[in-house]
């Protein structure tokens, strides 16, 4: 199906030029690996996955579950998945702004690459590849220790809005951060005002919960699930636009906060490829998806398919680009 979401918010570009630097000597030598296994060869025959992060993150998971399937099916011969992290993934973003015309080469990325060639400031963008389909979004928890005094979503924002500073709050990326922003603006508190501990990856925010080094989190549904099921911890609300069919927790919409920032998942290529290509490209991507393989990953990991194509894709990618840039500018950065 081909959707176009409505969405609002505000922006900034922060830029970290120091660890750009030196994530691009990591993407420099990881280059010439998937360069080379991209030239020369049509995707029926080879194809490269590229992961903008290391292995066992949410990028690397999509690449290997895409190459797992098209294996399956015989979709492409030879399908090799290569890690390139740095910089939120805009390393490996521009040297895939590089391989004009490379057709056998597909990048996987969404809101948090998008968000990071906000952050980073960095040269390569969306704009300078050629983007193929969103494919499935994944939505954010907010979550409370189990044995938190915040019963609902209210009792800990009225809690936020008495004193901001007095409620840390974690996540395991960037994207959670922005989800946070976002709920400090439907609740009417100064972002800026805010106390945020950045986490490095989910695990680590759950920790940092579970220790009383912060006392609310917003995380992936999928990260969360098994703290939430065990009792661990208490879900107040789910971000997303609709309940979830299967999952028993309250939107944050549904109480009264407007906030439906997804964390999707999309597809990208190179620059400079004929019609052909680019169909051919898209065909892959169709097909990937209809097999029982993807099927299977979409209920393992608990991901909500949400597929946006063509000309919906261009605008929808217009107005997140917009609505992320508004979020850092009223975090300040």
């Amino acid at each position: 199906m081909t959707v176009t979401p409505q969405r609002t918010v505000r922006r900034t570009v922060l830029r970290t030029i120091g660890g750009a630097i030196a994530a691009t000597a990591v993407g420099v030598a990881a280059f010439g690996s998937f360069s080379s296994a991209a030239a020369g060869s049509d995707i029926q025959s080879s194809l490269t996955i590229i992961a903008p992060a290391a292995a066992g993150g949410g990028w690397d998971t999509v690449a290997r579950e895409m190459q797992q399937a098209q294996r399956a099916n015989g979709l492409s011969a030879n399908v090799q998945v290569v890690n390139m992290p740095g910089a939120g993934g805009t390393i490996a973003l521009g040297n895939l702004s590089t391989l004009e015309g490379e057709a056998n080469t597909m990048l996987v990325g969404g809101t948090g690459l998008l968000a990071a060639t906000i952050q980073y400031g960095s040269d390569a963008t969306l704009d300078d590849v050629t983007s193929l389909a969103v494919v499935f979004e994944e939505y954010d928890v907010i979550v409370v220790p189990a044995d938190s005094p915040y019963e609902t979503l209210d009792d800990l924002v009225e809690a936020w809005r008495d004193d901001p500073k007095s409620i840390p709050w974690t996540g395991g990326g960037s994207f959670d951060q922005l989800v946070v922003t976002d709920l400090a603006l439907a609740a009417g508190i100064e972002p800026t005002e805010t106390t945020y501990i950045s986490s490095d990856g989910g695990g680590e925010a759950v920790a940092a919960l579970l220790n009383g080094t912060a006392q609310a989190a917003t995380g992936g549904y999928p990260d969360n699930i098994d703290q939430i099921e065990s009792g661990r911890l208490r879900a107040l609300a789910i971000v997303a636009e609709e309940p979830i069919e299967g999952i028993d927790i309250p939107t944050a919409r549904e109480q009264g906060y407007d906030i439906t920032l997804a964390n999707w998942r999309m597809l990208a290529a190179p620059a400079g490829l004929t019609e052909d290509e680019t169909a051919g490209l898209s065909g892959l991507v169709e097909d990937t998806l209809a097999t029982p393989e993807w099927a299977d990953a979409v209920e393992r990991y608990h991901w909500t398919e949400q597929v946006i194509t063509g000309d919906e894709l261009g605008a929808f990618l217009v107005e997140e680009r917009a609505r992320i840039a508004r979020l850092y500018e009223e975090m300040g950065q």
